[in-house]
């Protein structure tokens, strides 16, 4: 844990071949980060644009170039995967989660199919399976916790996804013989970014909205009290130069809970972010927020439900790219 009395943990929302051999080590030897994510935009930035990937894809030319893509990365999750096994022996998370084909998302046999394909081959107990939260992917995440595979429930903005994300795991826990770590991520800067211009120029204050809805379904995720489940706070990197760069971080910190960030903004937190717990948040604070958001004809539930579209495409749209590469 980052922050044992909070049980708060930092995770690395980055994956890279060469950064695991050097600074991911180093990170998890200081005592920052506890755990990985990794996603299809992560994964294409890595392979598209570093040559650790040149040798290993020399000797892949008769594969399909899914087939290529999953070698390569199932590759680096198994790095990460030995490096935390440390960690996760310790009961220290020790995590690092690998995400199903993004085109899946409509499809839930075929995201259980791939969640245990990918589970088995990987052949490591500290991977996290990432599946997006859409109503195949509940039906998957069931499935997988009931078969004993950790879930990573991704591209979450709305309250009613997290609950349904947590409703899966409490069955699919019920369902099976083992007890299973999950965390629900929710989104928190797209939030901002998609409103802030608009709050801007009717004098609201900006760089709220994403939290005070992070930390509305952070409570709600408590109050389930479903056992090994944790919400997880992603999309925590800040793009407004005016705002701190561990604003998202600092501003999130709850107990009982994760934060997925770039590994700067990271270190930003760990050298200069204050460190006392930041949430719960009054309801009545987050109530009055979003209650003036609705006052300049702002349809709140309309912005999440883009967030998600958009999100989702943009997976689809990275992956895309990479096997088009390949």
């Amino acid at each position: 844990m980052y922050l044992k009395d909070l049980k708060f943990s930092l995770w690395a929302d980055f994956i890279e071949r060469e950064y695991l051999d050097h600074e991911f080590k180093k990170l998890i030897k200081d005592g920052i980060i506890n755990g990985a994510t990794s996603n299809p935009a992560i994964f294409k930035n890595a392979i598209l644009s570093s040559g650790a990937y040149k040798e290993q894809l020399s000797t892949l030319g008769s594969l399909s170039p899914k087939q290529k893509y999953e070698a390569l990365a199932l590759y680096d999750i198994q790095k990460a995967a030995d490096i935390l096994q440390p960690l996760y022996e310790n009961g220290d998370d020790g995590y690092v989660s690998i995400e199903v084909d993004p085109y899946l998302c409509d499809d839930a046999e075929a995201t259980i199919e791939e969640g245990k394909r990918l589970f088995s081959e990987i052949n490591r107990k500290n991977v996290m399976i990432k599946v997006p939260a859409t109503e195949a992917g509940y039906r998957a995440m069931r499935e997988l916790v009931s078969s004993g595979i950790p879930v990573n429930a991704t591209l979450i903005f709305k309250k009613e996804q997290a609950l349904s994300c947590a409703k899966a795991f409490r069955e699919g826990l019920a369902n099976g013989r083992a007890e299973v770590d999950t965390v629900i991520s929710v989104f928190v800067s797209r939030v901002d970014r998609a409103l802030d211009e608009e709050l801007a120029k009717n004098g609201l204050d900006v760089a709220l909205s994403g939290i005070y809805n992070s930390a509305d379904i952070y409570a709600e995720v408590e109050k389930m009290g479903v056992k090994g489940c944790r919400t997880l706070f992603a999309s925590t990197g800040v793009k407004d130069n005016s705002l701190p760069p561990h604003y998202y971080i600092e501003n999130l910190l709850a107990y009982n809970s994760v934060n997925t960030a770039p590994v700067d903004t990271i270190k930003a937190f760990h050298f200069s972010g204050a460190k006392e717990r930041a949430l719960p948040i009054s309801a009545q604070i987050i109530t009055e927020h979003f209650e003036k958001i609705k006052g300049l004809g702002i349809d709140f539930d309309a912005v999440l439900d883009k967030q998600i579209s958009d999100g989702l495409e943009s997976f689809k749209e990275a992956f895309k790219e990479i096997l088009e590469s390949l």
